[in-house]
């Protein structure tokens, strides 16, 4: 069955429901999500938003530190961008019923409490308590619920995206039934968050298998950077907790790193300490913790009070009370994990991809904001920047768009495909990926680890091509598929770039060099 509706919006994250909110004002929205819509990679930020909102900081810091942190790969024509147009959508958010968090008493009078983040060089993160992305989920997600021009489909896979050279929507899954339907649009904004599932050990939700970069590099578009993954230094490491991050926040609030003897290391390092940019900060520990044999380091919080914690990171304390953590007495163990994709789908400042009719925005972008390396907390704001960007580009050329056929594609066609006997396929399949890119091309890599994890993806991506056309699809094969193909576009970018820089590390190739001061570009051959 063919579905029709004006705009395509794929993802319920921060971009997503951000970009269907203005789009509304257009035409019809349709929003598809896999999970719940409440169900995304925003929902679990706990840091917050950074923008410069306080007279002390101004655009030209924030800027700096962007740029300091993207090791000379950001455009700064899109920093700048996103810099300036940060209060603006900050003042957004909060009209349409973000609640950030406001200083109770403070010599400076009332106002937003403003935090402190590795890479920065002011205080300039909003926040919501420690959980600044649910905050914001919820207040997007009841925009959205009210209006009627917004149909949300929750419980629906997109599976591929529809057209030619042009993009004219997506055959989507409906997880429940099993069903796949066409939807036709005018337009597609791609906002599928990012691919952490790629990893053994990661921060994100279940979702984040990669489903949009892989849509998007089968459709012919354009990826970039898709080496530099990067790894949040703290996630919880316990047995029962699962992708359970402890914020950034943590350590801008004075959190030390120590060993199991309570001995601190960052030092050795770099002199920043507790406060470098994430990827030095996730390097130090991982050879920290190869050099003493530990599994796990300790982020020490017990310098700051139990009043101090419980009101700054409620929900964070709540949480590892749960797990028999005490924070204000005790460290709290912890070890790096896959956090955040700074490569993804490349976009122009407007957020349009290289195929006409497909937008892209979030996580699953390649923007130019981040370069090599993403500074703490500009993601969300990046995603809003980009979902408004996204909206005046559409309403520009809108007189031309609205007067477009809507598609009628083929409906979708199983072929001679059975139902697949053996899920345990899907189950070690999934298992080995994850386990491949953890020990090979995680946070430190080789020329000679790179080779066999591309070899052995080759043949891992042709087993389950094979799964893909012989058997029926289910929600794990499609996932599987996409798990797949962004494991090996990570694969063969890392391989392409011979230098170490932001967050690609390679022992073959320990220095950062000039000539390689450019976009790992990689598009699927026609």
């Amino acid at each position: 069955m063919n579905h029709e509706c004006d705009f395509l919006v794929l993802g319920s994250g921060i971009a997503g429901l951000l970009s269907a909110h203005k789009l509304s004002e257009l035409g019809r929205v349709v929003v598809s999500t896999k999970k719940e819509a409440v169900e995304s990679n925003t929902n679990y930020a706990q840091g917050g938003i950074a923008s410069v909102t306080a007279p002390a900081d101004s655009f030209e810091s924030h800027v700096a530190d962007t740029l300091r942190a993207g090791v000379g790969l950001c455009d700064e024509r899109v920093v700048r961008q996103v810099v300036r147009e940060g209060p603006e959508r900050i003042k957004e958010l909060m009209a349409l019923g973000v609640k950030f968090t406001h200083r109770k008493a403070a010599k400076s009078g009332p106002g937003l409490d403003l935090g402190l983040e590795a890479g920065h060089s002011h205080r300039r993160i909003l926040h919501a308590g420690d959980i600044t992305g649910r905050e914001v989920e919820r207040a997007l997600l009841l925009k959205c619920r009210e209006n009627p021009r917004i149909r949300i489909l929750e419980q629906h896979l997109a599976v591929d995206l529809i057209g030619g050279p042009e993009c004219r929507g997506a055959y989507i899954m409906d997880v429940r039934t099993r069903k796949i339907h066409s939807w036709s649009a005018k337009a597609t904004v791609l906002a599928t968050g990012g691919a952490g599932k790629v990893y053994l050990y990661t921060s994100n939700p279940d979702i984040a298998s990669g489903d949009g970069m892989a849509m998007a590099y089968r459709a012919g578009a354009v990826l970039a950077n898709m080496e530099f993954v990067q790894f949040h230094p703290t996630c919880l490491y316990h047995p029962e907790a699962k992708s359970f991050l402890l914020s950034e926040a943590l350590r801008g609030e004075g959190g030390r790193l120590v060993r199991k003897d309570g001995a601190a290391f960052m030092a050795k390092y770099t002199p920043m300490g507790e406060l470098a940019p994430r990827d030095i900060v996730a390097r130090a520990i991982d050879a920290d913790l190869k050099r003493t044999g530990d599994d796990c380091v300790y982020l020490d919080m017990t310098r700051r009070s139990r009043d101090f914690l419980r009101a700054r990171f409620p929900n964070i304390y709540e949480k590892l009370l749960g797990w028999g953590i005490d924070m204000a007495v005790e460290p709290i163990p912890a070890v790096p994990a896959a956090h955040y994709f700074c490569g993804g789908v490349k976009t122009d400042a407007d957020g349009s991809t290289t195929v006409p009719g497909l937008s892209a925005a979030g996580e699953v972008a390649c923007t130019g904001l981040h370069g090599a390396n993403r500074l703490a907390s500009n993601s969300l704001l990046e995603g809003c920047v980009f979902a408004h960007r996204i909206f005046l580009k559409i309403r520009e050329l809108w007189p031309r768009i609205k007067r477009a056929r809507l598609s009628h594609p083929k409906a979708w066609n199983p072929g001679k495909a059975v139902p697949l006997d053996e899920a345990v396929v899907i189950s070690q399949n999934w298992d080995e990926i994850r386990r491949l890119m953890w020990n090979y091309v995680a946070i430190v890599r080789s020329d000679r680890r790179l080779e066999r994890a591309l070899h052995r993806m080759w043949l891992l991506n042709a087993e389950i091509d094979q799964y893909y056309w012989d058997y029926i699809l289910t929600p794990d094969l499609v996932e599987l598929r996409n798990l797949a193909v962004v494991a090996t576009l990570v694969v063969r970018s890392a391989r392409k770039r011979k230098e170490s820089r932001g967050l690609h590390y390679n022992l073959d190739h320990p220095k950062t060099l000039a000539r390689e001061l450019r976009d790992t570009v990689i598009q699927k051959k026609r």
